[in-house]
C-alpha cells in the first residue's frame, strides 16, 4: 500500500498550507473586527472577499468539485487532505476557498442534475463566488432524520398556470442568513400519497426574492449563530409559486437526489472535522508548554500527556479511515462505500468533540471563552453529529448491513 499523496496533491498542499498561514489565520481577528463594525452581523466582512480573490487568483478555488469542467477536477482522495487544512479555521478558509457547506453540495447536486437553463443561472454564479445559497430539508414538526417524513407540499397550481406552489416551514436552514444567500433548493412533496415512499418528494429551486418566502428568523446553535457560515435560518414558504421548469431532475427524484448529495457532503465534514481535530491539539500543546501549574508545566503532567497523545492517535486512525472512504467513493463509486460512509460519518465528529472537551478543558476558562476557537469548533463538531443524519440513523443502517451477512 502506498501512502504517499500524488504530485498534484502535494503541490496543492504546500500552495494551501502558505495561504492559510500567510492569510487565512491572521484574518480571523480581522474578520471579527470587521463584523463587529457592520451594518448587520450577517453582511460579509471586507477580508473575507480579499481572501476569496488571492484563492482565486493562486488557484485554490472550487477544489470540492471532481467535475473538471466545472471545479478543479481532483478525485476524492486528493481532496481529502485539503479539506483537512481548510477544516483549521472552518469559519473562514471553506469560504475563501469557494468550499463551504452548503453551496458545495448545492453545486454537486445542479452539476450533477440540473438543466443547462437552471445551471447557467444558479451554477455559474455560485462556481463564481458572487451568490451564496440553501438547501432546504430539515423541519421542525417531524423527525427528519427520517426524509419521508418531510411534510412541505410542492403541487401544481390550480389556476392553469404552470407553477408549484410551495407551502412548508423549515428550519436550520444553513447560509439562509447570508443577504448573498440567493437561491434555495427546496425538498417537498409532490405525491404526498405515492405508493413508493422514496418517490414522494422533488426538489425545486425557489429564488430567496419569491413571493411567499420568509426567511423567519436565525437559529442558534449552543448559543451562536454562526455569522461567518450565514447562520441557519427558520424559513416559512407560504404558497410561493415558482415555475415547474424550477424543477431539478424529474418528479419522484428528490430523495435519490438528497442521497446523492448527502455522500461527499459527510466525506467533506469529516475530512475538515480532522483539521478541527488537528488544531485543537496544537491549541493543547502550546498551552501545555506555557502554563504551571502545582509547580510545574502541565506537559508535564501525566493526565495532559495522556489527553495529547490519545488525541494524535485518534486522529491518525480516523484520517486513514477517511482516506479509505475517500478513496472507496473514486474507484467504486459512492455506493460501493456506503459502509465506509457511515462508519467515518458515526465515528469523526464523536472523536473529534472529544478530542476539543479535553482542548477546552485544558484551557480552562479560556477554554469556553471568545479569546479562542475552542468553544465554537466544539459546537460545529457536536452539531455535526446531527448534521447529515443523526449518528442514531447511521448506526441502525450499518448494524442491518453485517447482521445481513448471518441472516
Amino acid at each position: 500500500m502506498d501512502f504517499a499523496f500524488d504530485a498534484r496533491t502535494e503541490e496543492l498542499r504546500a500552495k494551501l498550507l502558505a495561504f492559510m498561514d500567510e492569510y487565512v489565520y491572521p484574518a480571523e481577528a480581522v474578520a471579527e473586527e470587521q463584523r463587529a463594525a457592520l451594518a448587520s452581523p450577517w453582511d460579509t466582512p471586507a477580508v473575507v472577499g480579499e481572501l476569496k480573490a488571492e484563492a482565486r487568483r493562486q488557484g485554490l478555488w472550487n477544489l470540492f468539485l471532481p467535475d473538471a469542467e466545472y471545479g478543479a477536477g481532483l478525485t476524492n482522495l486528493q481532496y481529502a487532505p485539503l479539506a483537512e487544512i481548510t477544516g483549521r479555521s472552518p469559519h473562514l478558509a471553506p469560504t475563501a476557498t469557494n468550499c463551504a457547506a452548503p453551496d458545495t453540495g448545492n453545486m454537486e447536486v445542479l452539476a450533477q442534475f440540473a438543466d443547462e437553463r437552471q445551471k447557467k443561472q444558479w451554477l455559474e454564479p455560485l462556481l463564481a463566488g458572487e451568490i451564496r445559497s440553501a438547501f432546504a430539508m430539515t423541519e421542525p414538526e417531524v423527525a427528519s432524520s427520517d426524509a419521508t417524513n418531510i411534510t412541505t407540499h410542492i403541487e401544481r397550481a390550480s389556476d392553469g398556470t404552470d407553477d408549484y406552489v410551495i407551502t412548508g416551514r423549515k428550519w436550520y436552514i444553513s447560509g439562509a442568513m447570508n443577504p448573498d444567500c440567493k437561491i434555495f433548493i427546496v425538498m417537498g412533496k409532490t405525491d404526498p400519497d405515492g405508493a413508493d415512499i422514496r418517490r414522494q418528494q422533488s426538489m425545486v429551486l425557489v429564488p430567496r426574492d419569491t413571493p411567499g418566502v420568509t426567511v423567519r428568523r436565525a437559529m442558534q446553535v449552543f448559543g451562536y449563530e454562526d455569522h461567518s457560515h450565514g447562520g441557519h435560518a427558520e424559513v416559512v414558504f407560504d404558497h410561493a409559486r415558482v415555475p415547474v421548469t424550477n424543477l431539478i431532475g424529474e418528479e419522484g427524484g428528490g430523495f435519490a437526489i438528497a442521497q446523492a448529495r448527502l455522500g461527499p457532503g459527510r466525506i467533506h465534514h469529516c475530512m475538515r472535522l480532522i483539521g478541527m481535530a488537528e488544531r485543537a491539539i496544537e491549541l493543547m500543546c502550546r498551552r501545555a508548554v506555557s502554563r504551571t501549574a502545582f509547580g510545574k508545566a502541565l506537559a508535564q503532567q501525566g493526565v495532559v500527556q495522556n489527553w495529547i497523545a490519545d488525541a494524535r492517535v485518534t486522529v491518525e486512525q480516523l484520517r486513514l479511515l477517511v482516506l479509505k472512504t475517500a478513496w472507496l467513493m473514486d474507484t467504486v463509486g459512492n455506493k460501493g462505500a456506503h459502509t465506509e460512509i457511515q462508519a467515518i460519518k458515526i465515528a469523526t465528529p464523536r472523536a473529534v468533540v472529544g478530542i476539543l472537551d479535553r482542548a477546552i478543558q485544558l484551557h480552562g476558562a479560556g477554554g469556553v471563552s471568545q479569546d479562542f476557537p475552542l468553544a465554537e469548533l466544539y459546537a460545529s463538531a457536536r452539531t455535526l453529529m446531527l448534521a447529515d443524519g443523526p449518528d442514531e440513523v447511521h448506526q441502525r443502517s450499518l448494524a442491518r448491513r453485517e447482521l445481513k451477512k448471518y441472516l
